[in-house]
């Protein structure tokens, strides 16, 4: 066993990394079920239905251009899906195939309180829409300024039933269009494209879902291609299968 400290914990909400801003993160799944219970039966049966997902944020108030109130106060209301990663180890330890949960989220709630004899915190609720995916981290904070790849992942067998990629940019001065993409192979030697997310343009901090079908092989990785010639971008790449 592997146990890990809870302040280790980091929070990417679109193209923005709130870790410094939070101090207590939960992503919560479910799923419904519906009774299948007959005459004659000695106990109640029942089947599975729709599967569900919320998450929620508490941490400390900051009203700075991109801080946690400008963020967030930005996003409620609104109809717009945002990709939401939480990393249970993050900061200095986080690596490429430490474990993420993901989803894209509808902003349910949030509360900013002031007591008098303590800091003023902020907390958010929000809506998992399409189902909330366990996966890992292909590109950890990743510092980019060159077309490389990442460090590839043995997930020990291929897969049939698709994947899903989360892209976070949380920072960019590149002077050039960076492309990420999740790839793939059956012998950790050849890779093909699984996963192509837009384009992120000059200088632009971006994030996105994008969701793919058919089979997954054994190893994935992440990897970036650069243009222009100078300054830098740091993404993250999280990647799970269905």
């Amino acid at each position: 066993m592997a146990f890990i400290h809870g302040k280790s914990a980091g929070v990417l909400y679109g193209a923005y990394d709130l870790s410094a801003f939070f101090n207590e993160a939960s992503m919560s799944q479910s799923v419904e079920t519906a009774e299948t219970t007959t005459f004659g039966s000695g106990a109640k049966s029942y089947i599975t239905g729709l599967k569900d997902g919320t998450f929620s944020l508490s941490g400390m108030f900051d009203g700075v251009a991109a801080g946690i109130d400008e963020v967030i106060s930005a996003s409620v209301g609104d109809s717009v899906n945002v990709p939401i990663t939480i990393i249970p180890q993050q900061a200095a330890t986080m690596v490429v195939s430490d474990v993420s949960f993901s989803g894209e989220t509808l902003e349910t709630s949030y509360e900013v309180s002031s007591p008098v004899g303590d800091v003023v915190s902020a907390n958010m609720e929000g809506q998992i829409t399409g189902g909330m995916d366990r996966g890992i981290i292909l590109a950890p904070k990743t510092v980019v300024s060159a077309t490389a790849t990442g460090t590839s992942v043995d997930q020990t067998a291929s897969t049939t039933n698709g994947g899903v990629g989360y892209l976070h940019v949380t920072a960019n001065t590149r002077n050039g269009a960076i492309t990420v993409k999740v790839q793939h192979s059956s012998d950790n030697s050849t890779f093909a494209d699984l996963i192509t997310f837009t384009s992120v343009t000059s200088t632009t901090i971006a994030s996105e879902r994008i969701a793919v079908t058919g089979t997954v092989n054994r190893y994935v990785r992440a990897s970036f291609t650069v243009a222009g010639s100078s300054g830098s971008a740091t993404t993250t790449v999280a990647f799970s299968r269905k």
